[in-house]
C-alpha cells in the first residue's frame, strides 16, 4: 500500500495513534504535511476531496464512506464530514491511491490496512 500524502497536527492523540499503526505495519507517507504549520481551510478541503474516488470518514464510533462518483454529495455534506470544528481539514487524514481517509479510529484503520493487504 502507497500513501501518497498524509496531514497530522504535531501533539494531536488521533495523529499519534494513526503514525503509530502506520509504523508497525511498515508504512510511511511519501508526503507529511504538518497540520499545524500548513493549514488546509474548508474550501480547500472540500476541493481536495472533490479529487478523491472515496472519502472515508471515522466520526466517533462510525465509518462513513462517500463514493464521489455515485453519491455526488453537495459542497455542505462534504464540508460536514472533512472539515473540523477548528473550520480546517480534520487531522489525521491519509491519501492512500485516488481514496482520501479522514479521521482516526482502530476499526478504520484496520479496514483500510486490510483492504489495502488483499
Amino acid at each position: 500500500m502507497q500513501i501518497h500524502w498524509a496531514y497530522f497536527r504535531p501533539g494531536c492523540q488521533s495523529c499519534i495513534k494513526a503514525q503509530a499503526i502506520l509504523a508497525k505495519h511498515g508504512l510511511e507517507p511519501t508526503t507529511i504535511q504538518n497540520a499545524k504549520k500548513e493549514v488546509i481551510g474548508a474550501d480547500e478541503a472540500v476541493a481536495l476531496a472533490r479529487k478523491a474516488k472515496k472519502v472515508i470518514v471515522s466520526k466517533g464510533m462510525k465509518v462513513i464512506t462517500v463514493d464521489l462518483a455515485k453519491d455526488k454529495p453537495d459542497d455542505e455534506t462534504l464540508r460536514s464530514l472533512v472539515v473540523g470544528p477548528s473550520g480546517n481539514l480534520r487531522a489525521p487524514t491519509l491519501k492512500i491511491g485516488r481514496d482520501l481517509i479522514i479521521g482516526f479510529s482502530d476499526g478504520l484503520y484496520a479496514r483500510v490496512y486490510d483492504d489495502a493487504a488483499s
